[in-house]
């Protein structure tokens, strides 16, 4: 699971019904993509250090898992494990112990336990119980907000599969319009104190793509994302959706896509920003 370090984000209401059905979609794009592989594939080395695609998937139901109340049949030391960098990384650990030696029928009918149960919980729940405030991986929010914290979540799992057995796709629809949203608001966190843009610049993410947009970000007395600019940005730096992705996310492939970017504009302020794009841990 992603975890966002010194990042608040103004509380804004998420919508249920989009969120649910964007966690849905992914869901169902993993579930197809799953129900193909072969048992080598399962075995596969992810852009996640030290996770195969194995282990992506029980950490994917694991923590549907866990918001059913669940606890893993496994307990390990995550912590003494070397790519493990925080408490949820080690207690992520545990799911995937428990599911090591599972085949991959076990591994997708657990899949489809889980996020079935998990829909219908999300489903059933009222608009109060949605915008309730509570902890997320980001700290205090809304329900609302951890569910979309957890599209982006399996939907960024979903493209570590995909890098790694190197089959390309869902690159637009709910899932991703949820998971850009998302990242979207850790955009300013990125430009102010990650890259240190300096007051009076800006900066726009041109993401290209079926499910792309513009981000922009103005620098004050702290960075934030807006709407638009009065006019044209210090830097634009124009990339796939994916690339934004992988970049964002911190991923062993990102440097992969690094080629893919333009940077338009002021070229050090614009590569101080690619530098620093990875901002979850």
């Amino acid at each position: 699971m992603a975890v966002w370090s010194d990042i608040r984000m103004a509380h804004s209401e998420i919508s249920q019904a989009h969120t649910i059905d964007a966690l849905k979609s992914v869901w169902a794009s993993l579930d197809s993509m799953l129900s193909g592989l072969t048992e080598a594939q399962w075995r596969e080395p992810v852009p996640v250090p030290g996770w195969d695609v194995q282990a992506i998937v029980a950490h994917v139901f694991g923590s549907e898992a866990m918001l059913l109340g669940l606890e893993p049949d496994v307990t390990v030391d995550g912590a003494a494990m070397a790519h493990v960098r925080n408490p949820i990384g080690a207690m992520n650990e545990n799911w995937i112990a428990s599911h090591a030696e599972s085949s991959p029928g076990e591994m997708i009918a657990a899949f489809r336990r889980f996020t079935g149960a998990r829909a219908a919980v999300l489903e059933s729940m009222s608009n109060e119980e949605w915008n309730a405030e509570g902890m997320t991986p980001a700290g205090p929010d809304a329900y609302g907000r951890f569910m979309r914290i957890r599209v982006f979540d399996c939907w960024t799992h979903e493209q570590d599969i995909r890098a790694a057995l190197r089959l390309p796709g869902h690159e637009s629809g709910p899932a991703v319009v949820a998971s850009l949203d998302e990242m979207a608001g850790a955009m300013g966190f990125v430009v102010g104190k990650r890259a240190g843009a300096p007051q009076g610049t800006s900066v726009t993410f041109d993401l290209t793509g079926a499910s792309g947009r513009q981000i922009h970000v103005t620098v004050g007395e702290r960075a934030s994302v807006v709407a638009s600019l009065d006019g044209p940005a210090t830097v634009t730096l124009t990339m796939p959706v994916i690339s934004f992705n992988r970049l964002g996310t911190g991923r062993l492939d990102a440097v992969d896509h690094r080629a893919a970017v333009k940077i338009t504009g002021d070229d050090a302020l614009g590569h101080a920003v690619l530098d620093n794009m990875g901002y979850t841990i």
